[in-house]
């Protein structure tokens, strides 16, 4: 495979994730699109990293910092999704105003 072909791929979950948040009504499946196109930006970096500087590790750590930046989004989205929970029964997030208040 060389580097074309994973930009594609690549190129695919972006598109899929972009889909998905702007298709997707349900908190849960929002934030499942995002962290799609979260790793879409991953795997482009380690692919850069790997076929334009091979002898180092640059785009595999920013890779890293990519997947615990999606880790803490899921921590606080999963926060928000429960609060929304308790106070309407529901994950819509068309109800999403009740927490301005």
């Amino acid at each position: 495979m060389n580097l074309y072909h994973f930009i594609i791929f690549s190129l695919f979950l972006f598109s899929v994730g972009i889909y998905g948040v702007l298709t997707r009504r349900s908190a849960v499946g929002i934030l499942i699109a995002i962290e799609l196109m979260l790793n879409a930006g991953a795997i482009n970096l380690a692919v850069f990293n790997r076929y334009l500087a091979p002898d180092k590790v640059d785009g595999q750590i920013m890779a890293l910092f990519v997947m615990a930046v999606a880790a803490a989004e899921v921590l606080v989205g999963m926060a928000i999704l429960i609060m929304l929970f308790r106070r309407k029964k529901s994950v819509d997030i068309g109800q999403l105003d009740i927490l301005r208040h």
